[in-house]
């Protein structure tokens, strides 16, 4: 039940971004390498300066370069080297996917379209003139119209909050009547949005398009949400692993294109992550490292902020802040691989690595 340690480390793609003088903050004007092609982790006590240089200078420089952002917080930084290494830098971080009962795990991966058109294909479907959009509740036409596919009303309160209440109408299904007389493999459309995705991998076996996508949330970890589970009852860490899921979707296939046509489809990403391990069980944590693996694969890089101890372990770079918090940090005290940090004297983090890497790395661990 214990993390292993990898068997090699990645050595990268010999292709790095230079951040020269970062100074946000209590930084002190900090000098920092990252390598491409391969998992590095920044690593330091509470208030070390670890959001500081990934947040404020690392990701606010990226996007200004690329010019994905316009009008963004100027990163305090003389200068950034490299940055034509990557395509895109991603933000994976743990705010919500949407904020509407619309979104849910199903629509964010784009899994609901397919579902639908299975329900559309069916022969009922077809001798009624149903189409897919009447499987949906965002549009007019098989959503009931008393709640338009809410499943609740709002009841104003003259000098109270608002209350929601469950939709008299179609009792919470979102649907009208005749929508949910239609069954696949013995279920509505209301019954499969409330399958857990395990379940749901089973009940679709025999529909790749549909199996695919929902493979990808039970490999990180969310195997347990249901379909249609309004995207506002996720928690900060869930909406993060969703994130990670649509990015670790399968793409189309590539066979009978250009390189260059390949390439605009495989952009070279950099990938940044904020703790994505907090509340983690140690299972779900190893799913988590699996799918960074898998990024890398595909040619991605991966930044991450991280306390745990199993993440940097397995890591192939890490750069450790410190020593302490506040104005007493702001430095990088060490730099290079975890059994470099582990030897570092200066380095918290060093210290607790090298009692889990003296036992060959699968000594029980936690976070900093």
């Amino acid at each position: 039940d214990l993390i292993q340690m990898p068997a090699t480390r990645r050595s990268g793609n010999g292709r790095s971004i230079t951040l020269t003088g970062a100074r946000a903050h209590n930084l002190k004007k900090v000098d920092v390498t990252i390598p491409l092609g391969m998992l590095v982790v920044i690593s330091g006590v509470s208030g070390s300066g670890k959001s500081t240089l990934v947040h404020d200078v690392l990701y606010n420089a990226l996007v200004a370069e690329k010019g994905q952002v316009t009008g963004g917080a100027r990163a305090e930084v003389d200068e950034v080297e490299g940055a034509d290494w990557i395509d895109e830098v991603v933000l994976v971080d743990q705010s919500p996917i949407g904020r509407t009962p619309r979104s849910n795990p199903i629509t964010y991966i784009k899994a609901f379209d397919a579902i639908r058109e299975l329900f559309a294909a069916l022969p009922e479907s077809k001798k009624r003139g149903y189409a897919a959009g009447h499987f949906s509740f965002n549009i007019p036409g098989g959503r009931c119209d008393a709640c338009q596919g809410d499943g609740t009303v709002t009841v104003e309160m003259q000098f109270l909050a608002d209350v929601e209440l469950i939709c008299e109408e179609c009792k919470g299904m979102r649907y009208k009547p005749e929508v949910l007389e239609i069954h696949y493999h013995g279920k509505n459309i209301h019954e499969v949005l409330d399958l857990t995705v395990k379940t749901a991998l089973h009940f679709f076996s025999g529909v790749p398009k549909i199996v695919e996508k929902l493979r990808v949330l039970d490999e990180v970890g969310l195997g347990y949400l249901r379909l249609g589970q309004s995207a506002t009852t996720l928690s900060g860490g869930e909406a993060q692993r969703m994130k990670l899921a649509a990015h670790l979707q399968p793409k189309q296939r590539d066979f009978g294109r250009t390189q260059l046509e390949r390439n605009r489809r495989h952009p070279r990403m950099l990938y940044i992550f904020d703790e994505p391990t907090t509340g983690l069980h140690f299972d779900d944590v190893s799913k988590l490292l699996a799918a960074f693996r898998r990024l890398i694969e595909a040619g991605g890089s991966i930044v991450v902020i991280e306390h745990n101890l199993d993440v940097i372990k397995t890591a192939d770079w890490v750069i450790d802040l410190g020593p302490e918090g506040g104005w007493r940090g702001g430095r990088v005290i060490a730099v290079g691989t975890p059994d470099d940090i582990a030897a570092a004297p200066d380095s918290y983090t060093g210290q607790w690595l090298s009692r889990i890497l003296s036992s060959n790395g699968n000594a029980p661990s936690h976070g900093l």
